[in-house]
């Protein structure tokens, strides 16, 4: 060790002979460390944005469907059975741990009507709270969410998309405004804020939500088609109008099966089934092990032997949630070889300076091996002179990086990502260039002859 610390004090003496030498060789190493850390940084930053961007658009996004009927050999499509419950998403978010929030859907799509302006939003969901978590939509335009007391109770309030409330309500609040679908009167408490089309161009601000047990009971009735329910087919008695509010006694709230449907599909109806299950799984690469949870789970509460067909199916964005992972790589891989070219410049200085140095201590080597010196003591000396210089030019390297990111946050607004990862990988590296590139001088000057050496002028 005391080997070792002579060797180390003498080339911090070394270093000290030409300070300014040494800060402008230390430069390069700056500016690579510099760049690797700002790079690094903003690709991290601009990944993680991008993500959450894809995130909130679904990307996380588990849908949970009710299984296929068939009858007369007909298959009628998924969720043409009534399989899924409340009850069912309870059991799921509290029994999943990969799943970070679920919530019940039930679907209609009917008119909402306001004073003398109408419209057909492309989504009515009938849901809870939970779904604004697991759309990552927690941020309203104006007013407030709806409570689980709400949905217990079955109140009748709802949530506007901005496209609904510009269509019914133009430049009007539509706060605490009435508005009425298919008949029952809703009160508006809140709008929610604009999140523009889904991967599929689809408009995701066509939407109104409400407690599901409102939906449910009050306005479909029934499990939702895609259909416009509130538009009557040409030989229909039934009109969009208070006079029906409530149904005689000659009629019939629930149509009756005929015998042949009820043999070929029966549907015992013993709880209270919802249309879907939204449920957003804690990150993307978590999904696999969210819909495994989620099958064991309602395998065994449907009852579901082994063998056993599914009466549920799961849907998730696994390719499109690929692709953004893909991007987002390429993108920080693509940043960090930028950033390494400059470390390959800054180590190239390092070993240019480092055999000036060599030449011009020629006489030094000689009288030191004449002494009695080694040619692994010369060696190791001006490896750590190479060791030294990139070592505080990765300290000060570091300093500067987290400098640029801040600069670039504050003043460009782009998003950055503090990368302990970096950090640690900049100090690890800047030694490796100084070995590395340190190592050819060091060796050519332990290769000296002395005789030689002491002769050179």
């Amino acid at each position: 060790m005391s080997k070792l610390y002579r060797t180390f004090r003498m080339a911090l003496h070394a270093l000290r002979r030409n300070v300014m030498r040494a800060i402008l060789t230390t430069l390069g190493i700056i500016i690579g460390i510099a760049a690797v850390i700002a790079m690094m940084e903003i690709g991290s930053g601009s990944s993680s944005a991008i993500q959450g961007t894809i995130a909130s658009m679904g990307a996380n996004n588990l849908l949970i469907m009710p299984g296929t009927a068939a009858s007369g050999g007909i298959s009628m499509g998924a969720g043409s059975t009534m399989t899924l419950s409340p009850q069912d998403c309870e059991a799921v978010l509290r029994e999943c741990s990969a799943v970070r929030a679920a919530a019940p859907i039930v679907r209609a799509r009917t008119q909402v009507v306001y004073g003398n302006r109408n419209w057909v939003p492309m989504y009515i969901y009938g849901t809870t709270p939970d779904l604004l978590a697991v759309r990552e939509w927690t941020e309203l335009a104006a007013g407030e969410v709806f409570s689980d007391r709400d949905v217990r109770n079955g109140s009748k309030v709802c949530l506007l998309g901005q496209t609904v409330a510009r269509n019914l309500f133009a430049d009007e609040s539509p706060l605490g405004k009435e508005l009425r679908i298919k008949n029952v009167a809703f009160t508006v408490i809140g709008v929610l804020s604009s999140k523009g089309a889904n991967m599929m161009g689809m408009d995701q601000d066509d939407i109104v939500l409400a407690p599901w047990t409102t939906i449910k009971y009050r306005v479909s009735g029934s499990s939702a088609t895609t259909a416009n329910q509130s538009a009557a087919s040409a030989g229909a008695a039934q009109v969009n109008s208070l006079n029906q509010l409530y149904p005689s006694s000659a009629t019939s709230l629930y149509p009756v099966p005929s015998s042949t449907q009820a043999a070929d599909t029966p549907l015992p109806v013993r709880f209270t089934n919802v249309d879907q299950i939204y449920a957003a799984a804690q990150t993307s690469a978590e999904i696999p092990v969210a819909i495994a949870q989620i099958t064991a789970l309602l395998h065994e509460r449907h009852h579901l032997r082994e063998g056993e067909p599914d009466d549920f199916s799961i849907r998730d964005m696994t390719e499109m949630t690929k692709a953004v992972t893909s991007i987002a790589d390429l993108m920080t891989k693509l940043l960090l070889v930028v950033a390494l070219i400059s470390l390959v410049v800054g180590g190239v200085g390092i070993m240019n300076i480092m055999l000036v140095s060599v030449t011009e201590r020629t006489h030094e080597i000689g009288l030191r091996m004449a002494v009695g010196a080694r040619g692994r003591d010369i060696l190791r000396q001006f490896l750590f002179e190479a060791v030294i210089l990139c070592l505080a030019g990765g300290v000060f390297g570091i300093l500067f990086g987290r400098l640029c990111s801040f600069l670039v946050t504050k003043f460009l607004h782009w998003p950055t990502l503090t990368s302990v990862t970096a950090i640690i990988a900049a100090v690890v590296v800047s030694a490796s260039v100084g070995i590395i590139f340190g190592f050819y001088p060091a060796w050519k000057a332990s290769r000296l002859d002395p005789i030689e050496a002491l002769r050179y002028e």
